[in-house]
């Protein structure tokens, strides 16, 4: 094999793993913007505001609550389901716990199931939108605003949907740096006697 070959076949080695890279490091981004545009993946939508148009129609929302297994917390929704009707605001609470003798921040993550009603699943407010820090021993209630879109009645995959499963998972995240500092400056301000 000559020289211009061995350097034509490395150049083509060097061009792949560029490519390759390039793709994995844009396949990310490129999903969750997949998802949220199509709601693959049971990824809900966000709204500004609640429906203009409520149908007599009704859909019963199920409320599902989890924790990552090192997230020290406990979880869990204040209701197991509600029945509304598709285009109606309903807010559901979950409740969250820190049991521990230190600060906990959390990031929840969240799916709809089944799958084709994600893309109908709008949240107005929700929790799962920021970073949440409970203090040793609190509890605390976080709500969730949301509707179904009414839309979602003349999707042929969708349309048939007569339950909705609204599912979070709780993980533990770092805590924001001023929580950290303040509960370090607290911590050696206690003196034993």
């Amino acid at each position: 094999m000559s020289m211009d070959a061995k350097n034509k076949t490395a150049l083509q080695a060097v061009g792949v793993v560029i490519v390759m890279g390039a793709l994995a490091w844009a396949s990310v981004p490129f999903y969750d913007w997949f998802c949220r545009v199509t709601g693959f993946g049971g990824v809900t939508n966000v709204a500004e505001a609640g429906s203009d148009v409520i149908l007599d129609r009704t859909v019963k929302v199920r409320f599902d609550a989890s924790l990552d297994r090192d997230m020290p917390w406990e979880f869990r929704p204040k209701q197991v389901e509600m029945e509304m009707r598709i285009g109606e605001t309903g807010i559901a609470f979950y409740e969250a716990y820190n049991p521990t003798d230190r600060p906990v921040a959390g990031t929840a993550s969240y799916n709809v199931t089944p799958y084709e009603a994600g893309l109908y699943f709008n949240k107005i407010a929700c929790f799962c939108f920021t970073e949440q820090v409970l203090q040793p021993g609190e509890r605390v209630e976080m709500p969730v605003t949301f509707f179904v879109d009414p839309e979602m009645v003349d999707d042929r995959d969708a349309k048939f949907t007569k339950v909705i499963t609204l599912s979070y998972t709780f993980y533990e995240t770092e805590l924001p740096e001023e929580t950290a500092k303040v509960d370090s400056e607290t911590a050696s301000t206690i003196t034993v006697n």
